[in-house]
């Protein structure tokens, strides 16, 4: 049976050590999404609704933050929108359509609390199929530059239509790798590797539409 809720205080130490699990060694050597997801939860812009777990027969295999971000347009105007991550599903349960469903349901749940976008850097791949775009498409850039691996998804039906904008991200996003290092020696202790993914995630990063 599946149960997607609100994450607790008793889960967050169990979606630490699902969000390292999922996440090491993919993108690097290691890993700092678990720190992240650690970190998200005191800051003024993190979003606890759409703090959410997915039990499946009553164990937590999956989990997803919000956090607040920004689009400003060519005149100033500002407009709140959302962006995600980390969204962490353990390895044995990956590419069996947990994710998407959480996802999903997520998603259904930013539009009826009264978000129109969320912007998101990720693998075109994973995301393209659950109704995102690349950023250009939108006019949405990074100071002119429009990331490969930036994607949008609206919400609301052409809210981005007409416009320049300019992605900012929440300040819980910066944060020093030394304290990684620190928070990740109470956890169960597990090899940095080189893998195949990490040339993918280095490709999609440092590359810009034209």
């Amino acid at each position: 049976m599946i149960i997607i809720r609100n994450e607790r205080p008793e889960d967050y130490r169990v979606v630490e050590e699902l969000t390292k699990t999922a996440f090491w060694n993919v993108n690097v050597p290691g890993c700092d999404e678990h720190y992240l997801a650690h970190i998200l939860r005191s800051h003024e812009d993190f979003i606890p609704e759409l703090d959410l777990v997915l039990e499946l027969d009553g164990k937590i295999i999956a989990n997803i933050m919000y956090t607040k971000a920004w689009l400003n347009d060519e005149n100033g105007n500002e407009k709140e929108i959302l962006t995600f991550g980390p969204l962490s599903v353990l390895p044995e349960y990956q590419r069996k359509g947990y994710g998407k469903h959480l996802l999903d349901h997520s998603l259904e749940k930013a539009a009826e609390m009264g978000y129109e976008a969320v912007v998101i850097f990720g693998n075109p791949e994973n995301y393209i199929p659950r109704g995102f775009k690349n950023c250009k498409r939108f006019n949405v850039s990074t100071g002119g530059k429009f990331p490969v691996a930036m994607l949008v998804r609206e919400l609301r039906e052409g809210v981005l239509d007409g416009n320049n904008w300019t992605f900012r991200d929440s300040s819980a996003y910066n944060y020093n790798p030394s304290d990684v290092e620190e928070f990740d020696k109470s956890f169960p202790q597990m090899k940095k590797e080189h893998k195949p993914s990490q040339e993918l995630f280095y490709i999609y990063s440092g590359s810009e539409m034209r």
